[in-house]
């Protein structure tokens, strides 16, 4: 076995003996969830009702109270029963249901209908789930519920009767005290984070709650420094996430200053730092670029988020400890993953996209990755993951990351990161104006003894961007074999529309603004073949994608280009 294959088995030994033994930790209580609300506080009352700043639909009032729940991509009609007694049709619909966060769709509503809807069916969750254990019960779950309880109270209680006030307390904090425990007893990931919002949430809204103010504040702000990097960026590197958490600290600030209570160092300090990575990703039209597990960019939340942006900070350009790089000149943008996988621990939606990039011109985009399927298969999720679905060269169709996708591996792992590259190195400059980017990874060096070498320009005028894909033996011993097949994959967006030139050897890009680029590949051969787009407001569409072939032993370094036309039809090249 090689180096690479003896330390890659080191380090998998090492992350299952630590999951096994927070396993154990938490399944000493599993078989007795009610043991996690043994002893639990009733909050005496809630004192202010965080904002929910989400966008929020006030029509969709109607749907709920007609028994209509759609979510995840799955629609179910109640026929008059509890959603809380049907089988959920998928694990997001039941996640979706059971978080609560469409009752600010009944809040917005503002009716005397939709305030008793909403009081109802969160006495139905009480009744039919609000026993410890199954689905309703998993940390990310519950947390995203007792935020929004929080913040729906007003809705929730208005007009309650004191019974049902009272079951609404002791669920609450029933509620509380099994998140607490349960981040104790090594909750780890991106749930720990939202637990730890949940538990400051509920410090600050509820009266009677022992201690619990102060150790959600430490909890909270040990989580910011571990999760939240030095340059904004969340440890996952997945760009929606950076929304998300700032969706929930945003309210949570503001409930820090209602109480006229010191809020802790770090959130104040992760808020400044991930507004300008945020910006990082934002094409113009207002979309996050697609890495690592982004999928749609959820309609004004862009909007929201920005407006909530005191110093209106430029967006970042380097962020190294996130791995992303943005060059922007006249208006076109690129952005490009240009660091190594997450840590496997926030892994579990990360892509194998390596060195790959999106470009946009203006207001529309050209060039992209796939994207993350919403409530897709798991095979449809796998596809989108793999390095084939990102724009940047592949080695013979195989990602640079291991998945754990065997049931073997997904029982330990789940859908974590096994593998990927270990050496990511970055530099960025400038030569005569133009804007440059030289990068490399090596996650192709353990199954075929190369590395992958990218270099990208983009002209001081915005006009062209040009690029250069290199592979190299990852070391003066590896072995590679000169029969080794390549393929540099461009991802269009599904609005840019093709044609291909007489020769073969360049491609005329339209935009829907009436804006011609043309791609060239140093007089290589380019193809074009069917892509998809998972992250079209309307679902999965169509698109197509470009792609130059070649062989290692006969090409190992490939030019190419995007070029700005003018107007008209270009000459070929």
């Amino acid at each position: 076995m090689s180096a690479t294959g003896v330390a890659e088995r080191l380090r998998l030994t090492g992350f299952l003996a630590g999951t096994a033994l927070r396993r154990l930790r938490g399944g000493l209580v599993a078989p007795f969830p009610r043991l996690r609300t043994w002893g639990a506080r009733t909050p005496q009352q809630l004192l202010i009702a965080p904002q929910d700043i989400r966008t929020a639909d006030p029509t969709a009032a109607n749907d709920i109270y007609g028994g209509h729940f759609a979510f995840a991509g799955r629609i179910v009609e109640t026929q008059g029963q509890s959603p809380f007694k049907l089988a959920p049709p998928s694990p997001g619909w039941s996640q979706a249901l059971m978080g609560f966060g469409w009752l600010r769709h009944l809040r917005a509503a503002n009716t005397a209908l939709a305030r008793a809807n909403a009081r109802a069916l969160v006495e139905d969750w009480i009744t039919y789930a609000g026993e410890p254990g199954g689905p309703a019960w998993e940390p990310s779950v519950l947390a995203r519920r007792l935020m929004s309880w929080l913040s729906q109270s007003p809705i929730i209680l208005e007009g309650a009767n004191w019974q049902f006030y009272r079951r609404f307390m002791r669920s609450l904090g029933q509620q509380t005290t099994y998140l607490e425990r349960t981040l104790r007893a090594g909750l780890d990931g991106e749930p720990r984070l939202t637990g730890a919002i949940a538990l400051a949430s509920v410090g600050l809204c509820a009266e009677g709650m022992g201690g619990l103010q102060r150790r959600s504040a430490r909890y909270l702000g040990a989580e910011l420094r571990r999760q939240i990097l030095p340059d904004g960026g969340h440890a996952s590197r997945n760009p929606r996430l950076i929304g998300d958490v700032l969706l929930d600290l945003l309210p949570l600030r503001q409930a820090f200053t209602a109480r006229g209570v010191q809020a802790p160092a770090e959130l104040l300090n992760a808020i400044d730092r991930m507004m300008p990575m945020l910006r990082l990703f934002r094409h113009a039209d207002g979309a996050l670029a697609l890495f690592n597990g982004m999928g749609v960019t959820a309609p004004g939340t862009m909007a929201t988020l920005l407006a909530y942006d005191d110093v209106r900070a430029a967006a970042m350009n380097n962020a190294p400890y996130s791995g992303y790089q943005r060059l922007e000149a006249e208006g076109t943008i690129l952005v490009i993953d240009a660091g190594r996988p997450p840590h496997r621990e926030f892994s579990e939606e990360a892509h194998a996209g390596c060195l790959s990039f999106e470009l946009s011109a203006g207001v529309e985009r050209i060039i992209v990755n796939c994207g993350a399927p919403s409530g897709g298969r798991v095979e449809v999720r796998d596809a989108a993951r793999a390095t084939a679905a990102h724009s940047t060269l592949v080695v013979e169709e195989t990602s640079s990351c291991r998945f754990a996708t065997s049931p073997r591996l997904h029982t330990w792992f789940g859908s974590r990161i096994l593998s990927g590259p270990e050496v990511v190195t970055c530099e960025r400059g400038l030569d005569q104006s133009d804007l440059i980017v030289r990068a490399s990874h090596d996650g192709y060096a353990g199954p075929f003894g190369i590395t992958h070498e990218r270099h990208l320009r983009l002209a001081a005028d915005g006009s062209r961007v040009s690029g250069e894909d290199m592979l190299r033996p990852s070391s003066a011993r590896a072995r590679t074999p000169s029969s080794l097949n390549y393929a540099i994959r461009f991802h269009l967006h599904p609005a840019a529309q093709v044609q291909m030139l007489p020769d073969g050897l360049a491609v005329e890009i339209r935009l829907p603004g009436g804006e011609a680029w043309l791609f060239a590949a140093a007089g290589m051969a380019i193809e074009t073949e069917e892509s998809i787009f998972f992250a079209a407001p309307d679902g999965a569409r169509r698109t197509r994608q470009l792609v130059v072939r070649a062989n290692f032993g006969h090409m190992a370094h490939a030019s190419w280009s995007f070029e700005r036309r003018s107007g008209g039809s270009p000459e070929p090249v």
